[in-house]
């Protein structure tokens, strides 16, 4: 609760009366304390507030209180942020980090509405989704050919479009080589199973067969016998993609926008892509489908009634 230090004994939560007298800075620093977020979120609400107090006193010196903060001042201070260059993303994430701060301050009865609430995110760039063709992922593959491990690590990534935090957290008790299936622990503690094909099941085979014993129980392990770490496996990827001669700017999630990608070309229905690379929303699924006209034309054809 925030202590203006004029009457301890009655809290901000019991009244909505604003409180001018209380600086942005204060309120910034007990705000960042009581926040139960990762440090990183932490970090990054911090910088992008202070960010935004610094502007305010730099164009508004009469703005050092929240009362005092309108909503033509966060409009004006993205202004700001595009004309110094900054993505849609980068403003639309620092849009959320006053949202979440101005909402606390309602919340503690700082003041009695948020003048961060009703502005528009700013529109966010869309990527470009980099992914391979087939001959180039299969130099990819031939460039790690004599070394089982990572052959296996980029066969999986090809073959079932996992996350590259779901690769190195797979363990031998995932793995179900009779029914050749694996059981993935994806986003938000879900777990979805993914039937193996062949190429997958047969470069995981070679690569147990020579795996080192070792009581960590991860299916990939480093050359230390521990399991491997994101890290690793990125400049693993890094390292056969340069090999291969690939000059794109293919990661391990490039691998998985290659498995996106190709199967929907192959005409894998949006539902299963969906369920095999354990996407929340249908919208994430639906880059990789086809749905022109010329590519509907024989699916309309085979199901005429």
């Amino acid at each position: 609760m925030i202590d203006t230090g004029a009457n301890k004994r009655h809290s901000y939560t019991m009244t909505a009366t604003p409180t001018p007298h209380i600086t942005l800075v204060t309120l910034l620093d007990q705000f960042i304390r009581e926040l139960d977020k990762s440090p990183l979120t932490i970090q990054a609400y911090r910088v992008d507030i202070r960010q935004f107090i610094t502007w305010l006193m730099e164009n508004d010196c009469t703005a050092t209180a929240p009362a005092q903060v309108h909503r033509t001042h966060i409009a004006e201070f993205l202004k700001f942020l595009d004309t110094e260059g900054h993505t849609g993303t980068t403003r639309a994430r620092k849009l959320v980090s006053l949202q979440v701060f101005f909402t606390y301050l309602v919340k503690e009865g700082v003041i009695s509405h948020s003048p961060a609430a009703t502005i528009d995110s700013p529109r966010k760039e869309r990527k470009p989704k980099y992914f391979l063709r087939p001959d180039e992922y299969n130099r990819v593959l031939a460039a790690a050919g004599a070394h089982p491990r990572d052959f296996a690590v980029l066969q999986l990534f090809l073959q079932t479009g996992i996350r590259v935090s779901e690769l190195v957290a797979i363990q031998l008790k995932d793995l179900d080589v009779v029914n050749k299936t694996l059981t993935i622990h994806g986003k938000g503690s879900k777990e979805r199973e993914i039937p193996l094909e062949k190429k997958a099941m047969q470069a995981l085979k070679s690569w147990l067969v020579v795996r080192q014993v070792s009581a960590d129980q991860h299916v990939f392990l480093s050359y230390q016998g521990g399991g491997l770490s994101i890290r690793g496996v990125r400049k693993l990827v890094d390292k056969y993609i340069h090999l291969a001669g690939i000059t794109k700017q293919i990661s391990c999630h490039g691998l998985r926008h290659t498995f996106g990608f190709n199967k929907g070309a192959k005409n894998m229905n949006a539902f299963a892509i969906q369920r095999l690379m354990g996407h929340e929303r249908m919208e994430t699924t639906r880059i990789y489908v086809n749905l022109d006209t010329d590519a509907l034309r024989p699916v309309m054809e085979a199901t005429s009634l």
